[in-house]
């Protein structure tokens, strides 16, 4: 879905300070978060924020839950609707990657993704998903991209590692124990103005109602993805700019505008209207 383009300044806080707003270790899982959600489809939402209500007998598409067959499907749309344009694959000139693709169907175990299939058998939306644990104590997060051979996109799985080792949602959130946790959002565009990424969002709110989950997490990596979310009604609880992720000394992001850094953005939802507890860092 195009969105809109927005001024090039984004809201993120100039005060190192203010950007890392949570610094404690972290309980991210070792999927790359592509969150990043770069598809760009901010007209698939109401304009109130809301996700969109479910699909009525004359909508064009079903909501499904995505199987682990449908691997294949989920990769072939990924390619042509959404790896090419994540800020960070383009910026690197990722190209094909299969470690990327491996990535990228890990949460399909967990039982919380979800596709739009048209009427005709092709699937238009997919909205990935996969469970955060909290950690036992003592546990150490394997670093995601140790095990990484593909030069590229090492540098993409080290830089959230780095995110990994500066906040933890878990420390945020101290009474939860399983967070749902956003991985990809993309839209077929050739499906614009349905309503469909609203309607994968509310399926997964329900999984969460269903499951006794209160916190959806993702992390973008894009304007456009986060302008989404923002519409969605989450918030940000961590942003750091890329020009601040200096590994080796050097600048190693440099994508194009408005692109400028990685925001953890969250919702709660809680029963009841209950509010989700938090600790204030």
């Amino acid at each position: 879905m195009e969105v809109q383009k927005l001024p090039d300044q984004t809201r993120m806080p100039s005060n190192p300070s203010q950007r890392k707003m949570l610094d404690s270790r972290c309980g991210l899982n070792e999927l790359y978060p592509i969150a990043r959600l770069t598809q760009k489809m901010e007209d698939a939402l109401n304009m109130s924020g809301k996700a969109a209500a479910p699909a009525d007998k004359d909508c064009p598409y079903t909501i499904e839950l995505i199987r682990p067959e449908d691997g294949k499907a989920v990769i072939a749309m990924l390619k042509t609707f959404f790896f090419k344009d994540e800020p960070l694959n383009t910026f690197l000139e990722l190209g094909e990657c299969e470690e990327l693709e491996k990535y990228s169907l890990k949460p399909l175990v967990d039982n919380c993704s979800y596709k739009a299939v048209h009427k005709n058998g092709d699937i238009i939306g997919i909205f990935l998903n996969g469970l955060l644990r909290r950690p036992t104590p003592g546990e150490v997060s394997e670093s995601a991209a140790d095990s990484c051979k593909h030069p590229k996109f090492k540098k993409i799985l080290s830089l959230f590692d780095h995110v990994e080792n500066n906040f933890n949602i878990f420390d945020l959130y101290p009474k939860e124990n399983l967070i749902l946790d956003g991985k990809i959002l993309s839209v077929d565009t050739n499906y614009r103005g349905l309503g469909i990424a609203g309607r994968l969002t509310e399926r997964a709110y329900q999984y969460m109602r269903d499951n006794d989950i209160n916190v959806y997490h993702v992390i973008c990596s894009s304007h456009y993805s986060a302008r989404v979310m923002e519409k969605l009604g989450f918030h940000d609880v961590y942003c750091m700019q890329f020009a601040d992720y200096k590994p080796q000394g050097e600048v190693v992001f440099k994508p194009a505008l408005p692109h400028v850094g990685v925001r953890i953005m969250v919702k709660e939802i809680a029963k009841d209207g209950a509010k989700v507890a938090q600790t204030k860092l």
